[in-house]
């Protein structure tokens, strides 16, 4: 059973995303907190596998929060879900350490997905989100001197470059199984493979270290 904490100022956001997961037999919200400072205590005490995380509450904003649970708890899959895709706040959430963005127009399926996808220790971000993080990423590359880049010791399958691809457009597992026509299991294989040959730890920083070498062109 995947242990949910929904993180929401507003009272009835939080029980309509409760209402929503708690149809899926295999999570549960196991607490709730209105801010940032009220979810660093009911984190400690249920120990939850995710946190659905607002951005912009009282006495402690989501970006605070996510840092010092983190801090506490570094394996805990933070989801910043909110209203906002402005890059202040997407970058500022990212920094912080959480391993998903979404907004909240997106349907119950996708965030069901993701908490899913998060509780399994990948990251998942929404495509518009992706390309945000690539963009800016272009843009810093720009205007600073050429890096030296550590070229991979051993290079990307056709295969893995397809997943890659379809990982920097923000899909799933199950979208990309689909798009390629192959098993989730498979999938996962591959994703495990290009972190392990882009000696990163998720997949936003595989985006950011094929963008580094060039791979995404």
């Amino acid at each position: 059973m995947i242990r949910v904490v929904l993180v929401d100022d507003q009272t009835l956001v939080r029980q309509g995303i409760q209402t929503l997961i708690e149809l899926e037999d295999d999570i549960c919200v196991v607490g709730t907190a209105s801010d940032g400072r009220e979810a660093l205590a009911v984190v400690a005490t249920q120990r939850p596998d995710v946190v659905l995380m607002d951005i912009r509450m009282p006495h402690m904003d989501g970006v605070a929060a996510t840092r010092a649970l983190l801090a506490e708890q570094p394996s805990l899959g933070v989801i910043i879900l909110t209203t906002f895709d402005d890059d202040e706040y997407v970058f500022a959430g990212l920094r912080a350490g959480a391993r998903g963005y979404m907004l909240k127009d997106t349907n119950a399926d996708e965030i069901v997905a993701a908490v899913r996808t998060v509780a399994a220790g990948e990251a998942l971000i929404q495509p518009s989100i992706t390309r945000k993080v690539v963009a800016e990423f272009s843009r810093l590359a720009n205007e600073r001197p050429t890096p030296v880049v550590t070229p991979l010791l051993e290079a990307l399958t056709e295969r893995e470059h397809d997943v890659l691809r379809a990982i920097a457009l923000g899909h799933s597992n199950r979208e990309i199984a689909n798009q390629l026509m192959i098993t989730e299991g498979t999938v996962k294989n591959h994703v495990s493979n290009l972190l392990a040959k882009l000696e990163v730890r998720d997949r936003t920083q595989a985006v950011l270290r094929a963008q580094q070498l060039g791979l995404l062109g």
